[in-house]
């Protein structure tokens, strides 16, 4: 186990400017999953904290909204990309991050468009 982290670790990350393998495509892909994964968290914190400050059925609304958003996203992309199995192949963690990157990027969109709307 330990011997496993050490590899881990010492295994260089792909640069993903140039990334040659479908290993490396799919990490790179994570990564961009989780970069615009992050910036939905902070937009979606700063549309919530205006939400409840308006009133609880603002905050409930917008929340409401985001859950629902959530399962979109999750069928759509299985929809598009299908179930992870045997049978998936080596792209299918590429094309999944893909389709969960694109949405959750329109996703922050809207949500900063909620947060310069007037009220």
């Amino acid at each position: 186990m330990i011997l496993a982290l050490i590899l881990a670790a010492a295994t260089p990350a792909p640069d993903c400017r140039n990334a040659m393998t479908q290993a490396d495509m799919n990490i790179c892909a994570g990564q961009q999953r989780e970069a615009a994964d992050k910036a939905l968290n902070a937009t979606w914190k700063r549309a919530s904290d205006i939400a409840r400050s308006r009133s609880r059925a603002d905050f409930n609304l917008l929340l409401d909204a985001q859950r629902k958003w959530l399962a979109y996203r999750d069928a759509q992309c299985v929809a598009e990309n299908g179930r992870r199995g045997p049978d998936s192949g080596s792209m299918w963690p590429m094309q999944q991050s893909a389709c969960i990157t694109g949405l959750t990027q329109e996703r922050t969109k809207r949500l900063r468009i909620y947060i310069d709307a007037p009220r």
